[in-house]
């Protein structure tokens, strides 16, 4: 019997395995003995001496991604087994992993079922909770995972909050995200994470508005939230408090006495684009269609991958009927432009379609609409994303994001940040470009810029990936 010690990593294992078929080792002959690496170390483990390289081994890509799975696996016996159909693969059993009956095989897909399942639960289950260190914004998060998949899930994290600082903390590893390149450490204790923020107040509220009460499954949510997550997890202590009033919410939602945007009363029976822009024009839902020239509705194809969201038409807009026109609208094309987004790829819109100013006509000032004005013009942004159906939104401002996701949403706190929402999968929100042109401060508005151009690019890259 042959012994043999690896890292408990995918490339240890490579390392050994291909020394040990080079060696004609068959699996009866191997015991693999997991050594006591860190998941979080930031050198690979070195191949034992003996072990050697060997050849190069002719495996099925399926197997080489399954590997990578079950090698996060916190199962001892991981290794016997990948040994084992390894060998099989490159001893005469090519088609293999097609056998799904086999003991050896279906063994190897529960055990990547499991590692993709902990890896759901840890993209969906993590909270960052902001912190002040040397002066700069960072944002830390705890979770205990089943598995060792800190590495294989942190690439995830970079996508989705590659404008931040951030840590996550488990009792296996960690890893650091410093805007330009991870790092793991060791694991450590729950203690070493901030018990809470500011941030919390405002996923709270947003996770009691988005709860739905009519599809309350109480053993689902057990099944799809463990309890030994609920610690972490801001939202978990209102889960009680909602269960409880799941019966009279549901009721309350079928009765005639809902709140709803006054322009549901102005929507066409038909909600294609040209029907919808043809009725916007009528809308009287809020008074500031009494001193605007026309209702100003959004433009761009049917279908377009990225919808972006301003707060309301200005001046020239409101005069000529289209979109980003004036000056904010020259900035928001020159950046599309830079980033290499094609501006009529994209669908462009308001959360509000009448211009809303002060002043007389020959100076005609913006005044930011209140929260009555948005709310009454909603039914028509809605209406808009149903018909578009994009893949991304992105909200120019703090009015058109609290369109969204309520008054409590900071663009200061949560600019540049992808979320998951009812409306798309990718949204996010970043600054209006009138904002930046009327920053008087130009250190300051160049940094905004440069923070402008950085989300955009972001949305840019995603777009290419679609």
């Amino acid at each position: 019997m042959t012994r043999v010690g690896l890292e408990p990593d995918l490339e240890s294992f490579r390392s050994v395995a291909r020394a040990l078929i080079a060696r004609g080792e068959a699996p009866g002959q191997v015991l693999f003995e997991e050594a006591r690496g860190r998941q979080g170390s930031l050198l690979a483990a070195e191949p034992l001496p003996d072990a050697g390289t060997g050849p190069a081994l002719a495996v099925p890509k399926a197997f080489l991604s399954l590997a990578e799975l079950v090698a996060c696996h916190r199962e001892p016996g991981r290794w016997a087994l990948l040994y084992r159909v390894l060998w099989r693969l490159t001893h005469g059993e090519r088609q293999l992993l097609e056998v799904e009956s086999d003991a050896d095989v279906y063994r190897l897909r529960s055990l990547e079922k499991a590692v993709r399942r902990d890896s759901h639960k840890m993209k969906a289950f993590v909270r960052f909770r902001r912190v002040e260190r040397e002066g700069q914004e960072h944002f830390i998060a705890w979770h205990r995972p089943d598995h060792l998949i800190v590495r294989h899930v942190a690439p995830f994290f970079v996508e989705r909050f590659a404008t931040m600082r951030w840590s996550i903390l488990t009792p296996d590893a960690c890893v650091h995200w410093d805007l330009e390149r991870l790092t793991y450490g060791e694991g450590v204790p729950r203690s070493e994470a901030p018990e809470g923020d500011a941030l919390e107040a405002l996923w709270s509220t947003y996770y009691a508005s988005t709860f739905n009460p009519a599809r309350l499954n109480v053993k689902a949510m057990r099944a799809e939230m463990p309890k030994k997550h609920w610690a972490t997890l801001p939202e978990a202590r209102l889960i009680p408090a909602l269960v409880r009033q799941a019966p009279e919410r549901t009721a309350s939602m079928v009765t005639p006495e809902l709140e709803v945007s006054e322009a549901s009363h102005f929507l066409p029976e038909r909600r294609d684009l040209p029907a919808l822009a043809s009725a916007a024009k009528s809308c009287q839902a809020c008074p500031l269609h009494e001193r605007a020239t026309q209702a100003v509705f959004g433009e761009g194809p049917l279908g377009a991958p990225v919808m972006f969201v301003g707060e309301q038409p200005g001046d020239q807009e409101d005069r000529e009927g289209r979109p980003f026109i004036g000056p904010a609208g020259q900035l928001f094309n020159e950046v599309l432009a830079r980033v290499g987004i094609r501006r009529e790829d994209t669908y462009v819109t308001n959360a509000v379609k009448h211009f809303g100013w002060t002043g007389d006509e020959k100076r005609r000032l913006h005044a930011t609409p209140n929260r009555r004005e948005v709310l009454a013009c909603k039914a028509w942004l809605e209406a808009e994303v149903a018909a578009v159906k994009p893949r991304m939104i992105v909200c120019l401002g703090a009015t058109a994001a609290q369109t969204f996701l309520g008054p409590g949403f900071r663009i200061n706190r949560s600019r540049g940040q992808v979320f998951e929402t009812p409306w798309t999968p990718w949204w996010m929100a970043t600054f209006h470009p009138s904002a930046l042109l009327r920053m008087p401060d130009e250190q300051a508005r160049e940094e905004a810029r440069a923070h402008f151009e950085a989300d955009l690019r972001r949305v840019a890259e995603r777009l290419r990936s679609l």
